[in-house]
C-alpha cells in the first residue's frame, strides 16, 4: 500500500518532549549517492512488525475481494456462503483492511515527513508510488487486450484516454473507469499526502502536528455537517480520523504518552467510529439470505486494528520483533495490493473457464501464489531498480534548481 515503511519505518525518538516545540533527533536526510552514508548506517533498525501489519491489512483486503464479495454467482453457479461459509462470512469484513493501511499510512508518512523539506517527501512519495503503479496499470491493460485476441470477455476499458487517464493515479477524478480497482484508495492517500506536505511547508513540531490534528478532525465534523462536496474533497471526513489516529500514534512513538495525545487519540477513534457507519452502508448490499454487516463487528475489528499498531510503535515485544521475512513481505505488500484483484481474479476465472473441474478454491489458490510471484518481479525489477532510478533523478533535478535560484553572492575587491 501507500505508506511504504521501507523509507521511513525508522525508530526514532528523543529524549523528553520539553515544551513541546524542541526539535526531535531527525532522521538522516535522504542522499543521491548509491552508497550507504555513515548517517544510514548507524540509524535505528526499522520497525519490523509494521510491516507485518501492512501484510494483515493487504490479506485482508485480498480475503474481500476473492471470498467475501457480495456479488452473486462471482465464482460460478455456487455461491461462496454454500462453498466456504466460515471464510466467507469473516472475509466479509475484508474490506476493513483498507481502514488498516489508512491508519498505518498515518503513522509512517508522519514518522517520513520528519526532517525532510516539502521537496523531499514530494519526490519520496513520486518514487515510491508511481513505478509500480505504472507496471500494474500496464499489466492490466495488457491481460485485457490477450483476452480479447483470446475471445474472452474482458469488461475493462483500455482505450487511450481511458489508459493515460488512470496513469495520473486519478481516474476517478477524471470521470474515468478505474483499470486497478484499488486506485481509488491511492488518491485517497494522495490528499492526505497533500495536506501533510502543507503541514511541511511550516516545519514539523510536536506542538504544530497536535494542532494540525485537531484541526484536521474539527474540519471534517463541519463538512459533514455542510454537506459540501468541495470541502469533502480536500477534508476527506470520512477518513480523518483514520489518518489522525495513526499520526497520533506515531507522536507518542516519537515524544512519549500524554494525556493530551490520549484525549486526540480518543476524539479521533469516536469520531473515526461513528462516521464508520457511512462505510458499513457502501456495504450495505448483499446477496438473498445474507445480514447486512454488523457495525459493532467492524469497530470491534477495526479497534483491534489500532491496538495493534499501537504495539508495533510502543516498547513491547511486538515493537522489538525483528524478522527478516517481515521485511520482505512489506515490500511485497503495495505490488500485490495493486494486482490482486485486478490481475488475481481475472486469472482465476479464467483457469475455472479452461478447467471446469478445478473448481473456485484451488483457482484462487492458484491466482493468489501467481500474484505474489508477480508481486515479486515488480518488487524486484521496478520498484527497487526504477524506484531508485526516479528518485535519485528526481532528487538531483530538485537540488539543481534550489542551486540556480540562490541569488551569487556580490564580489568586493
Amino acid at each position: 500500500m501507500p505508506a511504504d515503511a521501507t523509507s521511513s519505518g525508522r525508530s526514532t525518538r528523543t529524549a523528553s518532549r520539553g515544551h513541546g516545540s524542541a526539535a526531535p533527533r531527525r532522521p538522516a536526510p535522504e542522499t543521491v549517492s548509491d552508497t550507504p552514508s555513515s548517517g544510514e548506517r548507524n540509524r535505528p533498525a526499522r520497525l519490523a512488525a509494521i510491516d507485518g501489519l501492512r501484510l494483515v491489512a493487504a490479506v485482508m483486503v485480498a480475503a474481500y475481494h476473492f471470498l467475501g464479495t457480495p456479488t452473486p454467482h462471482f465464482w460460478g453457479r455456487t455461491e461462496l456462503r454454500d462453498l466456504t461459509p466460515f471464510l466467507h462470512e469473516i472475509s466479509r469484513y475484508g474490506w476493513l483492511g483498507v481502514e488498516f493501511f489508512f491508519v498505518i499510512s498515518g503513522f509512517v508518512i508522519c514518522m517520513s515527513c520528519w526532517g525532510r523539506t516539502p521537496a523531499q517527501f514530494t519526490v519520496s512519495r513520486v518514487a515510491r508510488l508511481f513505478p509500480a503503479y505504472w507496471c500494474a496499470v500496464l499489466l492490466v491493460v495488457a491481460l485485457v487486450l490477450v483476452s480479447r485476441l483470446g475471445h474472452w470477455p474482458a469488461a475493462t476499458r483500455v482505450d487511450p484516454r481511458t489508459v493515460l487517464g488512470n496513469l495520473t493515479m486519478a481516474p476517478g477524478p477524471l470521470g474515468l473507469e478505474l483499470i486497478d480497482g484499488v486506485a481509488w484508495t491511492l488518491w485517497v492517500e494522495a490528499r492526505f499526502y497533500l495536506l501533510m506536505a502543507v503541514l511541511l511547508l511550516f516545519g514539523l513540531s510536536y506542538r504544530r502536528v497536535v494542532a494540525f490534528c485537531g484541526a484536521w478532525l474539527l474540519a471534517a465534523v463541519i463538512t459533514l455537517e455542510l454537506h459540501s462536496p468541495l470541502l469533502d474533497e480536500f477534508v476527506l471526513p470520512r477518513y480523518a480520523g483514520l489518518f489522525v489516529a495513526g499520526i497520533v500514534l506515531h507522536l507518542m512513538h516519537r515524544f512519549g504518552q500524554s494525556l493530551l495525545l490520549w484525549l486526540l487519540l480518543g476524539f479521533a477513534w469516536s469520531y473515526e467510529l461513528t462516521v464508520l457507519e457511512l462505510r458499513v452502508a457502501d456495504h450495505a448490499t448483499v446477496p438473498p439470505g445474507e445480514s447486512r454487516p454488523s457495525w459493532a463487528v467492524c469497530a470491534a475489528v477495526l479497534t483491534v486494528c489500532l491496538g495493534l499498531l499501537a504495539l508495533a510503535g510502543g516498547k513491547g515485544p511486538l515493537a522489538r520483533l525483528r524478522r527478516r521475512w517481515l521485511v520482505t513481505a512489506g515490500g511485497l505488500t503495495y505490488p500485490f495490493y495493486l494486482v490482486h484483484q485486478s490481475i488475481g481474479i481475472p486469472l482465476a476465472k479464467g483457469l475455472l473457464r479452461a478447467f471446469p473441474g478445478l473448481g473456485p478454491l484451488p483457482s484462487m489458490a492458484v491466482a493468489v501464489v501467481c500474484a505474489l510471484g508477480l508481486s515479486l518481479l515488480i518488487h524486484t525489477t521496478v520498484e527497487r531498480r526504477l524506484g531508485h532510478l526516479l528518485r535519485h533523478r528526481l532528487t538531483l533535478d530538485v537540488r539543481a534548481r534550489d542551486l540556480a535560484a540562490k541569488p551569487t553572492p556580490a564580489r568586493t575587491r
